[in-house]
């Protein structure tokens, strides 16, 4: 296959974890008769992002992988014949809990056709992204998943920043790397810092593309949001009585993008609209890249052994 067409699913979330995945079902369903073959939605689509705040009570949102989000996507996947990257909060045993993107396949006969997941490495603890309260490291290492689309290789938002996440993804044989990823502004910086840093996100992950020779495709929601999370009807999260200005939540800037290996934007979303992002992807670029680019070819392997250390001092 020499031409994948690709669909990053930029949308905004709800309250009702839901009224998500049924936005997303039909989000994917719109790309899927668009043509897409592969199909990415961003990071733990089935909320608002609800790691802006520390509260137990959310983890009654988690769900085990296979579960009820998987089992929806399926049937779409396999109604189409796609490649699906879903970004979940998975229960993986009870006080265990990781940010997996799974991997779906229509060609996979696994249960709901996965065919492999990826559990979030990288793990932010900053103001409003308080993820190292909820979840636990991926143990899994980086990957490349064979699917019926050409190689896969999925990291997840915090994990976009890492250089060695990609190399070594792209070592594994990823032609295309996915960025599952839930980004925005603090409304307090965004006028002081949004254009920069919307732009070193951009610039970090063309960086990946143009340094491995691979597709990069980045795929973030829209909307302000305040950590609102209603499941199977009950309110598990919320501002307190409902005063939205106290922490001013977080403005997801969108700006979804696709850029080729040599690093060019191929198409890009805006930053305040729904959107689904689609690009014709031709696989043989990597290799036509690498030969121009021949950065694999030129490693020094034998000098890179610090590269492990924490820091050299």
């Amino acid at each position: 296959m020499a031409t994948v067409r690709v669909a990053l699913i930029q949308m905004s979330c709800e309250p009702s974890t839901e009224a998500n995945l049924a936005k997303a079902v039909a989000r994917v369903r719109e790309a899927a008769q668009a043509g897409a073959r592969v199909v990415c939605l961003p990071e733990l689509f089935r909320a608002q992002y609800f790691c802006q705040s520390e509260d137990h009570a959310l983890f009654a949102a988690a769900e085990p992988i296979p579960g009820p989000s998987t089992a929806a996507l399926s049937a779409v996947v396999e109604e189409f014949g796609l490649v699906l990257i879903a970004s979940l909060f998975e229960r993986r045993a009870p006080g265990l809990y990781h940010n997996t993107a799974a991997t779906l396949d229509a060609t996979s006969d696994a249960p709901d056709h996965i065919a492999g997941i990826y559990r979030k490495m990288h793990i932010p603890d900053d103001p409003l992204y308080y993820e190292k309260f909820y979840f636990t490291p991926g143990d899994l290492g980086f990957r490349a998943q064979e699917t019926s689309a050409g190689s896969i290789g999925t990291l997840v938002c915090w994990d976009q920043w890492y250089p060695e996440g990609a190399r070594i993804t792209a070592l594994k044989g990823a032609q295309t790397l996915f960025f599952p990823t839930a980004i925005g502004w603090h409304p307090s910086e965004k006028e002081e810092f949004g254009a920069r840093q919307y732009d070193a996100w951009q610039t970090i992950q063309r960086a990946h593309a143009i340094a491995n020779g691979v597709f990069v495709c980045a795929v973030n929601r829209v909307g302000h949001e305040h950590g609102e999370v209603v499941h199977n009807g009950e309110r598990l999260s919320g501002p307190a009585g409902g005063d939205r200005s106290a922490s001013g939540g977080i403005e997801f800037w969108g700006g979804s993008f696709i850029a080729d290996p040599f690093g060019r934007v191929l198409a890009r979303a805006a930053h305040h609209e729904e959107e689904i992002l689609i690009a014709d992807l031709d696989l043989s670029q990597v290799e036509v890249t690498r030969q121009h680019w021949p950065f694999l070819r030129d490693r020094r392997i034998d000098a890179y052994a610090g590269i492990t250390s924490r820091f050299l001092d």
